[in-house]
């Protein structure tokens, strides 16, 4: 043994063990800087939707998330091309699984590219009222996936932002004052002033109703066996509903009372007596 111990020449490993003992010391920089930089650009670009509130949070994490991944990805490829691994094929596997993983996750990857572009465009947020993909409700929630809804009846709605983004929405609580359309008949007989004066009265003394913008109140239509009023009062969004489910029972009442008739179809039978032959 010491023989063998003895004819061990030092300066023939020396080189190679220097070699190897740098290589490692250069992977461990690498990967800790690595790490560092891909945490750095992760708060970076958090802190940029942070610094603009009418950025969405969500979005800018997702995209702090894949700098930081793509990043320790090549981190990864340069601490292994450290050690002599042919990177190259590797990148080519990488390739070629990610494109087998995207042909299998195609529905899926709709539904991110849409949640993207929401969250770029923000046509709605969380709070509004919103109808989207044949669904009326409030969002409650808006992620990279899916749209979740509550309805006025209490039901949970999750929605792929694939069937939401390229259709038509409409952002009930877009604008802060809305709108609200409603229509009512009178009979021909009846004086249109004195109808108009009624439904003006009921609207300024609804509480909710705006006086600026003022209502809007006027024919509309004479249709076969009435007169349609188109009428529009104005409302804050959180006062729609109350307005449109209770002004039709007041204005009704309050023609009733000023004996205003309001019209209803007829149907007029003829019976016809034939004497028998």
């Amino acid at each position: 043994m010491e023989d063998f111990i003895a004819s061990l020449d030092v300066n023939q490993y020396l080189p190679a063990a220097l070699a190897w003992a740098t290589n490692i010391l250069l992977a461990l920089f690498i990967l800790i800087i690595g790490i560092f930089v891909a945490g750095k650009a992760y708060k970076a670009m958090v802190a940029i939707s942070n610094r603009y509130p009418q950025l969405d949070d969500t979005l800018f994490k997702f995209f702090g998330s894949v700098v930081r991944y793509t990043i320790l990805a090549f981190v990864g490829i340069a601490v292994l091309n450290r050690f002599g691994v042919q990177t190259a094929s590797i990148i080519a596997l990488l390739g070629a699984a990610g494109l087998a993983v995207g042909l299998a996750l195609q529905g899926t990857l709709s539904n991110l590219a849409a949640g993207v572009m929401l969250l770029i465009f923000r046509p709605y947020k969380v709070g509004d009222f919103v109808d989207a993909a044949g669904k009326f409700g409030k969002v409650t929630e808006v992620d990279m996936f899916t749209t979740i809804l509550q309805t006025f009846d209490n039901q949970h709605i999750i929605i792929p932002n694939s069937q939401i983004w390229g259709e038509q929405i409409i952002n009930h609580s877009h604008h802060p004052i809305r709108g609200v359309d409603m229509t009512f008949g009178v009979a021909y007989d009846e004086n249109t002033d004195a109808a108009r004066a009624v439904i003006d009265k009921v609207l300024a003394e609804h509480p909710h109703v705006l006086q600026d913008p003022a209502p809007f109140v006027e024919v509309e239509t004479l249709n076969d066996s009435s007169v349609d009023f188109i009428v529009r009062p104005f409302c804050h969004g959180e006062h729609y509903f109350d307005v449109r489910y209770t002004i039709p029972e007041q204005i009704k009442k309050a023609l009733d009372e000023a004996n205003i008739e309001i019209p209803f179809p007829h149907r007029k039978v003829i019976v016809v007596n034939e004497t028998a032959q």
